[in-house]
């Protein structure tokens, strides 16, 4: 009786074990965990896709798949992320006139810490 039982579990494993996203290779499959970590959750208000399974990141994880196998570069699958998503959907954004700020004020805040730094009177 418990051999049946063991069986039928270890089946059901073998059975619920499927390969969801499948490559031709293994740069196509590192392509993959790279795009979902530096793509965010649409759903999500700050994970990235790797860490979500909410269903439309589910379907998105997809089509990057889909998108690779069809020979699709990492700028035109984060094009199409921040087409139909909006561009908060990149942890990277683009260096444009709108995110200059965003881009440069650290090195700002840096270089106004090092002036206050150097130029501090000594008591």
């Amino acid at each position: 009786m418990k051999i049946k039982y063991i069986l039928l579990i270890f089946l059901s494993l073998f059975a619920s074990s499927g390969v969801l996203y499948e490559f031709s290779n293994d740069e196509d499959e590192k392509r993959f965990n790279k795009l979902i970590k530096d793509i965010r959750c649409p759903k999500c208000t700050s994970g990235s896709l790797s860490s979500s399974n909410a269903p439309i990141s589910e379907d998105l994880k997809l089509k990057i798949a889909e998108m690779i196998n069809e020979n699709k570069t990492d700028n035109e699958i984060k094009d199409y992320v921040a087409l139909r998503f909006g561009k908060d959907s990149l942890y990277e954004p683009e260096l444009s006139k709108g995110t200059y700020l965003l881009w440069f004020s650290p090195f700002g805040v840096l270089l106004i810490a090092l002036s206050i730094f150097l130029f501090r009177k000594n008591y």
